[in-house]
């Protein structure tokens, strides 16, 4: 009987250690695969929480608490004026939200430049920066380039207009000029709208461009005194515009003739001496 339950108890410390064996090869085996593992992953993506839009925002929406929820973004990639608490885009709470000022799809980040201010319209002062004034141009098919003009474009402006000149200009005549007097002005709005995402062709009769006090002095002059076309400048064109100005007399290639110079008669000067009743000139150098 003592025989039996050794041999019983060896058995079981036998196939104990076995299982003791197994379990630690498996957990040995896990743990190199899971660090393998970890070796392989990329390196953790630090995220931030914010605010984007939960469907379609169009211009002119009031921006709700409803219409907004928070997501995971990529700290690396975060764009600038995003909002990360809801007291930085609803201060005011939903008395006074903000105004959307651009179209937004839905999972679209809620951005300074796409929203009002607390309790603001989508009007035109919204747009405008500090420093800067709205001013009013008339404008037609031709100068108004054609219908092509949104607002957000950048656009140069040429005055053409009469110019006296006077008996001294050496061009010696008056003429028409075309001038290039600004470039790069922002518009922030063509007839009455505002909305930079239109899709739709507007036959302008005025478009409203962002410019500085002295700018505006500029313009108005200009407008009284003349015509004013605009030239559509390119959305990543970056180059800035050198002085411009054309006459007729340059566009047609006339070259002014210049007036024949007056020479100068050379002066001579003689000594008179009598000789009996003959009297002799004899040429001397003049003296002053």
């Amino acid at each position: 009987m003592r025989v039996v339950f050794g041999l019983v108890l060896i058995l079981g410390l036998g196939l104990a250690g076995f299982a003791v064996y197994m379990a630690k090869s498996y957990i040995q085996s896990y743990q190199a695969q899971l660090e393998e593992e970890r070796n392989n992953r990329g390196p953790a993506i630090d995220v931030v929480d914010i605010y984007v839009a939960k469907e379609r925002l169009e211009y002119g929406q009031r921006l709700l608490k409803k219409h907004v929820r928070k997501v995971a973004f990529p700290e690396a990639s975060l764009p600038e004026g995003i909002f990360t608490t809801e007291e930085e885009l609803f201060p005011e709470g939903e008395d006074e939200p903000r105004t959307v000022l651009r179209t937004m799809e839905p999972k679209e980040a809620i951005m300074l430049v796409k929203v009002t201010g607390p309790g603001e319209e989508a009007g035109i002062t919204s747009q405008l920066e500090r420093g800067m004034r709205a001013f009013a141009i008339k404008v037609d098919v031709s100068s108004g380039v054609s219908g092509f003009l949104r607002p957000g474009d950048r656009v140069d402006v040429y005055w053409t207009g009469q110019v006296s000149v006077g008996e001294d200009d050496r061009r010696g005549s008056a003429g028409e000029v075309t001038k290039l007097i600004e470039t790069g002005v922002k518009l922030i709005a063509v007839d009455q709208v505002a909305n930079g995402d239109t899709t739709e062709a507007i036959i302008a009769r005025t478009v409203t461009v962002a410019v500085r006090p002295h700018q505006v002095a500029a313009l108005a002059q200009a407008q009284s005194t003349g015509r004013l076309s605009l030239s559509l400048v390119g959305a990543e064109d970056d180059s800035v515009a050198e002085a411009i100005e054309v006459d007729q007399r340059s566009l047609l290639g006339i070259v002014q003739a210049e007036a024949p110079k007056e020479i100068p008669k050379e002066e001579i000067c003689t000594i008179k001496t009598r000789r009996g009743g003959e009297v002799i000139s004899t040429p001397i150098p003049c003296t002053n």
